[in-house]
């Protein structure tokens, strides 16, 4: 009988691709490229729910997205509530998605950041926020061409340091 640390090993590398997409995400770039910054904490969680259903869910996209409200001083919850939405829906599609093609599985990113984009435009709008611009999508559309990027980045470094 294995220990629970035999089998569930690279967590360190895990929660570090988390930090190093909150930084990405939280990275300064110029007001012109603002708009097209990829949902890094979202790609992130994404993979994760993928690669690991049985490791990072739900919570950990609550959790991503309470750390993602805190760090851009949105409303506390509003990512939280995305995110675990997110992550719910990748878990349930996991099975399917591990086995599209690459470009399939970029359709899907951008159909799950859709929805976390249109869920928070929702509770923004809720509590009376100004609406957004047809800009406002865009990262959903970058964050489609990055997941190949991300997908074999993520898939190295889980081969590499053993993650399970």
């Amino acid at each position: 009988m294995t220990s629970n640390i035999a089998r569930h090993h690279g967590g360190a590398t895990i929660l570090l691709s988390f930090v190093f997409a909150l930084l990405l995400q939280m990275f300064a770039l110029p007001d012109w490229a603002e708009s097209f910054r990829p949902d890094w904490v979202a790609l992130v969680l994404v993979y994760w729910c993928i690669a690991l259903p049985e490791r990072v869910g739900v919570g950990v996209g609550w959790l991503a997205g309470l750390i993602l409200d805190v760090a851009n001083g949105a409303l506390l919850g509003q990512n939280a509530l995305t995110l675990a939405v997110v992550a719910y829906l990748a878990l349930r599609l996991h099975q399917r998605i591990r086995l599209f093609p690459m470009w399939q599985q970029s359709v899907s990113v951008l159909l799950l950041i859709t929805l976390h984009l249109m869920l928070v435009l929702w509770i923004k709008g809720a509590v009376g926020q100004s609406a957004e611009t047809w800009a406002y999508w865009l990262p959903a559309l970058t964050s489609m061409l990055a997941w190949p990027l991300v997908y074999i980045v993520l898939r190295g470094l889980r081969r590499a340091y053993r993650v399970r």
